[in-house]
């Protein structure tokens, strides 16, 4: 799996076991739902700066978003 694909389904499982809505998400971390959407289905990759937006806002560790999850 591409590092690309990891970090949006990452993305996607933390945002879904906080029981947000890519809409409540994107809020949270100041992003449009689309781009959300984008990076969960790896279409596009986000900045770093961007992925620590995205951590801050489910309140993880910027490096959970690049772990690898069995």
């Amino acid at each position: 799996m591409k590092l690309r694909e990891q970090v949006g389904l990452n993305i996607r499982n933390l945002r879904n076991s906080r029981g947000l809505s890519q809409e409540q998400l994107a809020l949270a971390a100041d992003l449009d739902r689309s781009y959300i959407s984008e990076i969960e289905l790896a279409k596009n990759s986000a900045s770093i700066d961007v992925l620590e937006r995205i951590a801050d806002a489910l309140e993880v560790d910027p490096k959970e978003l690049f772990n690898e999850r069995g």
